[in-house]
């Protein structure tokens, strides 16, 4: 099992406990975790899961895909270099533990 913690913009965490293999949006939306929605389910092609990943786990996500990367310019929050899809970031030992900052606005 793999921890997660979102923490929302008025600095409350969630957290929430995944199987490996779990996308960081899948996570939060069958959790409940409040500002993150999901709504093309997870291929890439609407940025309502836009999370912005802590620095201490950048160096073990994966590669930016160009479909991510041309959402990310879509995003309703503003983009940063911490912005990611969290249906393109999977649940896994490497980010066991791994904290995201959960935008104000996704839509």
């Amino acid at each position: 099992m793999n921890t997660i913690t979102f923490i929302q913009p008025s600095g409350a965490p969630a957290v929430v406990t995944v199987e490996p293999g779990t996308s960081l949006m899948r996570a939060a939306v069958t959790n409940g975790v409040d500002g993150i929605v999901g709504e093309c389910g997870g291929q890439a092609m609407c940025a309502t899961c836009h999370i912005y990943v802590r620095p201490e786990f950048a160096g073990a996500l994966p590669a930016i895909s160009d479909d991510e990367e041309e959402m990310l310019d879509c995003t309703t929050a503003e983009r940063t270099d911490r912005s990611r899809l969290g249906c393109q970031v999977k649940a896994c030992t490497e980010l066991d533990g791994i904290v995201v900052d959960v935008p104000s606005d996704q839509v």
